[in-house]
C-alpha cells in the first residue's frame, strides 16, 4: 500500500542530466543513475567496487520499444565496464547498492531473479534478459530482506523516471469496473483505462486489422505496425488482438489504433453509462 515517503537526489557534480544518487531516507539502499557516456566517472567511486543489481535502460533499434536489462555482480566496475564493450541498446545505468556496504552475492542473485520476475510481469520494457532462469535458494529471513530492499528500489527506480515495475493498468482499478472505458466503434471491441501516464488498451482488447485508405500515410498507422512487430498486437483472422496491456500517449491514439482510421479519443471511448471520456474527464483536453 502506498504511502508518505521522503526521497533524496543527490547530484554529484550539480548537474541534473549527469550522474544522480537517490536515497529513501529511512533505508539502506540508494540508487545511482549512471549517463553511459560518465560511466567513467561512475568507475572511479567507491560504489563501483561494492556488490550491486543493475538496470541498463535503452530503446529498441528498430520500434523504438524501451528496453531493459536486468543483472547482478560481485563487482559493479568489471561487469558494467564488459557491458559497455559489448551492449549497445543501453545510454543508462541504474545501479542499486547498500549504504552499509552489507549486500551479498546471495542478496544479489536472488534480487535479481526477483527483478526480473516483477519487470517481466509489469510488461512496460522489452527484456533483454530472455528468462529469468531458475530461483536461487535463498534463506528465509534474507528473502524477507530481499523484498523489503526491492520495495525501496522500485520506488527509487520509478521516481528517477524508470517504472520498470509499475503495471500499466493497476489490477483494483480494472476490476472495480468503474474508470474501464470500451471502444465499440468500427467493429472494434476494447477496453482501457485513462491514467496519469496517457491511456492504456487492456490485454485481450481487439480492433478490426483493416484500415481506412487515409490512415496507410498517418503515424498512427506505422505504430500499429510496430506493435504487431513486438508482439503486442498479434492478427486473429480479420482482427487484431492486444497480448498485454499497452499504454498510448493520449485517447485518440489508442483508438486510432483499435478502430483502423483517425479518430476522437475523448469521444470514442465511453465508460459503462454511455458518457464519453470526455464528458467524464471534463475540463482535459489533448494538446
Amino acid at each position: 500500500m502506498p504511502h508518505p515517503q521522503t526521497i533524496q537526489i543527490f547530484l554529484p557534480a550539480g548537474d541534473p542530466q549527469g550522474i544522480r544518487i537517490a536515497e529513501i531516507t529511512t533505508r539502506i539502499v540508494r540508487v545511482i543513475e549512471v549517463p553511459r557516456s560518465l560511466l567513467g566517472d561512475f568507475l572511479k567511486m567507491p560504489e563501483a567496487e561494492q556488490v550491486g543489481v543493475y538496470f541498463l535502460f535503452g530503446e529498441d533499434e528498430d520500434g523504438g520499444a524501451p528496453r531493459c536489462y536486468i543483472g547482478q555482480t560481485g563487482s559493479l566496475k568489471t561487469r558494467l565496464s564488459q557491458h559497455n564493450a559489448a551492449k549497445d541498446f543501453w545510454n543508462r545505468a541504474l545501479i542499486a547498492v547498500s549504504l552499509t556496504n552489507s549486500l551479498t552475492n546471495t542478496h544479489a542473485s536472488y534480487l535479481e531473479w526477483l527483478s526480473i520476475q516483477k519487470a517481466q510481469s509489469a510488461g512496460r520494457y522489452v527484456m533483454d534478459n530472455g528468462n529469468a532462469g531458475g530461483r536461487p535458494y535463498t534463506p528465509a529471513p534474507m528473502e524477507a530482506d530481499c523484498s523489503e530492499i526491492h520495495a525501496t528500489v522500485r520506488t527509487l527506480l520509478a521516481t528517477l523516471g524508470f517504472p520498470v515495475f509499475e503495471p500499466l493498468a493497476r489490477a483494483e482499478v480494472v476490476q472495480r469496473g468503474d474508470e474501464v472505458f470500451v471502444c465499440r466503434a468500427s467493429d472494434a471491441d476494447a477496453k482501457g483505462l485513462y491514467t496519469e501516464e496517457g491511456f492504456v488498451v487492456l490485454a485481450g482488447s481487439s480492433g478490426r486489422l483493416a484500415t481506412v485508405p487515409s490512415f496507410q500515410n498517418h503515424g498512427y498507422h506505422r505504430v500499429r505496425q510496430q506493435l504487431l512487430e513486438q508482439g503486442v498486437l498479434v492478427v486473429e483472422g480479420d482482427r487484431m488482438r492486444f497480448t498485454r496491456d499497452h499504454l498510448f500517449g493520449s485517447p485518440s491514439g489508442a483508438a486510432a489504433c483499435v478502430t483502423g482510421r483517425t479518430a476522437n479519443g475523448w469521444v470514442e471511448w465511453k465508460d459503462g453509462s454511455g458518457r464519453t471520456l470526455g464528458e467524464r474527464k471534463a475540463g482535459v483536453s489533448e494538446a
